[in-house]
């Protein structure tokens, strides 16, 4: 647990080899729940930096299974009596480091790669978290298959302003391992312009983000003083980038191709558009990456045909094992496929596909409702609010009402480009989409919420 650095790409590789299965927590984790993620995973030891004390030992003092506190610089100065850990090991992951101490298992750890790696906890729908099991399998696999379709090679220099505990950063490491690749680490995007000169200042050249760091990078173009022509590739994931902000990331980055790209953390990476196809399929998140299979099938798991909206369904080395501890959840998830005996991932997102097979997500099938009886895509009515130059961030949701059931209702955060009002969001609304898709609701707002891995967050809405 802590922030981007050096001590943490060093812990991760030194728990594979010697044989253990890492958790990367993202360093924002309050007590509470850092103290459900030990429980629940039965943590033996956990590397922290230091400055995280105050949080980490409340955290560990209901924790049956830990035995040691490797701090990232040292041993942590004064502790709170009502904090102390004095049953467990307080070390130094410099004294581990530097340890002399043999151990044939660094050598050869003993695994075969159906063994289990890593465990990423991702959002549950009961408000706990879910631990998601990757094996060494898809790790490896993944790397290969996301390095592959990026063309990425050893010259490249790789910015990865994710936290590690976000699988989208975590990768960039371990594809960095794979290819031989440079990765630049910046520990939050929380000043844009000043790690978009460390940026320049490095010479990076893969610019990997989601919708809500392009859309900060965006708010502050154009950088005149900034040489950006050294990035030639532009990756995004976690939901799909808006055409509006695509067409705009072109005009900055001209020299760049641009992935838009779909993923969970269930299976890493799905899709990416080949940048070739960017311009005649725009709203595409592309076809599945290499070695990868998916359908979309209805709810009686039968595939639909082109245009229809179907659940996704992905097959291949990239699933998931399955739930850590959690085996109805994962029996929800993971379902026999087409071929017997083998298990395929139900992905709970909502596509359709072209005659040419690119995918368009619709949405989770948590957030399509119905208003005045007609089921609303929040997605669908999202693009259309980002074409409006004054809007910055845009999430739609159902809300209650007394006379249509559920009314939609549109929370939009404004950008620098102009002012933003009620009255100019419906009308654009209502010149681009159906009567009954046009907001009863607008809000303007500073920020949306925002989970760990930067994804807007709907439930808080």
């Amino acid at each position: 647990m802590m922030e981007n650095c050096a001590t943490l790409v060093a812990a991760f590789f030194g728990v594979l080899r010697a044989g253990a299965v890492m958790v990367v927590v993202n360093p924002t984790t309050k007590s509470d729940k850092l103290n459900y993620v030990l429980n629940d995973c039965g943590a033996r030891v956990l590397v922290a930096a230091n400055r995280l004390a105050r949080v980490v030992l409340p955290a560990t003092v209901s924790t049956s299974e830990l035995e040691a506190i490797a701090w990232a610089e040292g041993t942590p100065g004064t502790i709170d009596a009502d904090a102390t850990t004095s049953e467990r090991a307080n070390i130094s992951f410099e004294d581990v480091a530097n340890s002399t101490a043999s151990d044939p298992r660094l050598s050869d750890p003993g695994l075969i790669d159906e063994d289990l790696a890593a465990i990423i906890y991702t959002s549950g729908s009961t408000g706990f978290p879910k631990g998601v099991m990757l094996t060494h399998r898809n790790v490896c696999h993944n790397a290969w298959s996301i390095s592959t379709y990026l063309e990425l090679v050893a010259d490249d220099i790789v910015a990865s302003v994710m936290p590690l505990s976000f699988d989208y950063g975590l990768f960039q490491i371990l594809m960095s391992a794979r290819v031989g690749f440079t990765v630049v680490l910046e520990q939050s995007f929380a000043y844009p312009y000043d790690v978009m000169k460390r940026i320049v200042e490095q010479r990076v050249t893969v610019l990997p983000g989601v919708p809500t760091i392009f859309s900060k990078i965006l708010s502050l173009a154009p950088y005149d003083d900034l040489d950006l022509s050294h990035i030639r590739v532009i990756t995004n994931t976690a939901a799909a980038l808006p055409p509006a902000h695509i067409r705009r990331l072109m005009d900055l980055f001209p020299r760049a191709r641009i992935y838009s790209m779909y993923g969970l953390t269930e299976c890493t990476r799905v899709s990416y558009l080949d940048p070739d196809r960017l311009l005649d399929k725009i709203s595409s998140v592309g076809k599945a990456m290499p070695n990868t299979e998916v359908s979309l099938v209805d709810d009686d798991g039968i595939r639909v045909p082109p245009g229809v909206v179907g659940e996704l369904v992905v097959r291949g080395a990239s699933v998931m094992r399955g739930y850590w501890g959690k085996p109805e959840e994962t029996a929800r998830f993971l379902r026999e496929g087409e071929i017997q005996g083998e298990l395929v991932l139900y992905s709970g997102d909502q596509f359709h596909a072209d005659d040419e097979g690119f995918l368009y997500f619709v949405g989770r099938t948590d957030d399509v409702f119905k208003c005045k009886g007609e089921k609303i895509s929040p997605k669908e009515i999202e693009l259309v609010l980002y074409e409006l130059d004054e809007v910055a961030e845009a999430a739609v949701v159902g809300v209650p009402d007394e006379l249509d059931g559920m009314a939609i209702k549109a929370i939009v955060v404004p950008s620098s480009s102009g002012t933003l009002d009620e009255n100019l969001v419906r009308r654009h609304c209502r010149s681009r989409l159906e009567n009954f898709m046009v907001p009863k609701f607008v809000e303007i707002r500073k920020e949306l919420p925002k989970t760990e891995s930067g994804k807007i967050q709907r439930s808080s809405l």
